[in-house]
């Protein structure tokens, strides 16, 4: 089976590389200087946990229409998503599997509508440095079709066969991605609240509660119009103790070097990403009334970082 990962970044070269050296067919497709830097000195991880490895992994700067793989991992910015459909929708592959932040599921299974699209978010964090990635991999991924279209399970399992990976499979990874960005962003507003220094919220219960009363309210707004909450971990979130089981959470990415590379790492180094789904989401469940209080309380205490590039964004539509 013929793997093309479409992204070289954090995601993409954790993906491949974990796949590339459990024996799978892997390419993976770069660009610019990452690119030559891949080519000429192979793919070099540097893993929180200490392993350090490299694989000289096949890798492509470009998408030819008469390339054929069984299936393509698109592993890009969500704000580079719009930029690659074109690429896709003239190649010869046939499975899509787009993974990371993504809130345009519907609009780009419409947009692939000859393809088999499918969405996924990999449980991998961290940051780029010139000739490394610096990272965290957890090898789970989960991976399924949007509601109502049909379920490629045996596919993504027989991908994944073989592998250290755990796959879950869903059938709405609309509402997934939705609940998952309705919990990520208020951790990116924290980021910016604290000028990445998240360290400082260690023991602000205070903020750490607002971060939960954005969510909870996001999530409020959710189902009460027909979304399904997930994961099922917080299928009880209207519950008074709901607060006090992630409490012990946040504190924890909050206090420790695995925490801030896993959120402010990011933030910090993808503010636009941040930003624009930021944006789609506040689009999203604005459909059904006001933003929150909760939340735009939130995002107004972020230095600027989020709110400017918004406005600034909104000046240009």
């Amino acid at each position: 089976m013929r793997i093309l990962v479409y992204g070289a970044g954090v995601l993409g070269g954790n993906l491949a590389n974990s796949l590339y050296r459990q024996g799978k067919d892997v390419t993976l497709l770069a660009r610019g200087k990452w690119y030559e830097e891949i080519k000429r000195n192979g793919l070099s991880i540097h893993h929180y946990f200490g392993r350090k490895t490299n694989v000289k992994i096949p890798v492509i700067n470009g998408l030819r229409s008469d390339d054929r793989y069984d299936v393509i991992f698109v592993v890009v910015r969500y704000t580079q998503i719009d930029s690659v459909v074109q690429p896709l929708k003239d190649n010869a592959s046939r499975n899509i599997v787009f993974v990371g932040n993504n809130l345009k599921t519907d609009e780009l299974t419409k947009a692939l509508s000859k393809k088999s699209v499918l969405f996924a978010f990999a449980m991998s964090a961290g940051h780029r440095e010139k000739d490394y990635i610096r990272s965290v991999s957890l090898n789970k991924i989960t991976v399924g079709n949007t509601k109502g279209t049909s379920s490629q399970e045996n596919f993504i399992r027989n991908v994944f066969s073989g592998t250290n990976f755990k796959v879950v499979y869903e059938s709405n990874m609309t509402d997934w991605l939705i609940c998952h960005a309705a919990s990520v962003i208020p951790i990116a507003f924290a980021c910016y609240y604290t000028n990445g220094d998240i360290k400082k919220l260690r023991r602000d219960k205070v903020y750490v509660n607002r971060i939960m009363d954005a969510t909870i309210a996001a999530y409020t707004v959710l189902e009460d119009n027909g979304h399904e909450i997930m994961p099922d971990s917080d299928k009880d979130f209207r519950n008074p103790k709901f607060k006090k089981k992630y409490l012990p959470f946040y504190q924890f990415i909050f206090a420790t070097k695995l925490g801030k590379l896993c959120t402010s790492d990011h933030a910090m180094n993808a503010v636009d990403e941040m930003s624009a789904l930021n944006r789609d989401f506040k689009a999203y469940i604005g459909q059904y009334g006001d933003i929150p209080k909760q939340w735009t309380d939130l995002e107004r205490d972020t230095n600027g970082y989020l709110i400017c590039r918004n406005d600034r964004k909104n000046d240009n539509t």
